[in-house]
């Protein structure tokens, strides 16, 4: 199947792939069931070398950046308890950590959370982290740009393969919030 993303060639629907992606993304995909059909949500496989955004970049050329986010998990700390949420970014931009994140979280300081405090509570691998089957308990900040981009490639929760979904698939997640400015 051609993908919406032209710079792939091949990809199949989500649900025929299950086995390729981490369990928590898996059973998010298999239990899918958002206004956008989980057949609309595309597997591609890709070379977990340049899995990181910057090496796919330089891989696959510039315009994937307006095409493709990065999800983010940071730790929002107030009253000595720690908070940890997600955050989706087009991949051209950065999170506004210590405005949009801060204040929405209502965090007194907010910043990346350790990538194996990341890498343990997700099931995912540094490189792959997604949206899709993240800790049910987590908020998912999405930025209004990923919302109205047509298609969005992100990671698959593996450094091999990627996937790629409307973007307004995103808010249906459940835990998502919509953050106005929430990219710089």
């Amino acid at each position: 199947m051609r993908t919406p993303i032209d710079l792939f060639d091949n990809a199949l629907p989500a649900p025929d792939c299950l086995a390729e992606l981490t369990p928590p993304v898996a059973r998010a995909v298999g239990d899918w069931n958002g206004n956008v059909p989980a057949a609309q949500i595309l597997y591609v496989d890709t070379d977990p070398a340049i899995a990181d955004t910057a090496a796919f970049v330089a891989h696959f050329g510039q315009e994937l950046l307006d095409q493709s986010a990065n999800c983010v998990v940071v730790a929002a700390k107030r009253g000595g308890e720690t908070t940890l949420a997600a955050c989706l970014v087009p991949s051209a931009a950065r999170v506004d950590v210590n405005g949009a994140v801060r204040r929405h979280l209502g965090a007194r300081k907010v910043s990346f959370a350790p990538m194996e405090t990341t890498v343990e509570l997700t099931g995912m691998e540094s490189g792959g982290i997604t949206p899709l089957g993240l800790p049910g308990e987590w908020p998912l900040l999405v930025d209004a740009a990923v919302r109205d981009m047509p298609y969005v490639l992100i990671g698959s929760g593996r450094r091999r393969g990627k996937l790629i979904a409307p973007g307004k698939l995103f808010t249906e997640i459940p835990g998502a919030e919509l953050v106005e400015g929430l990219a710089l």
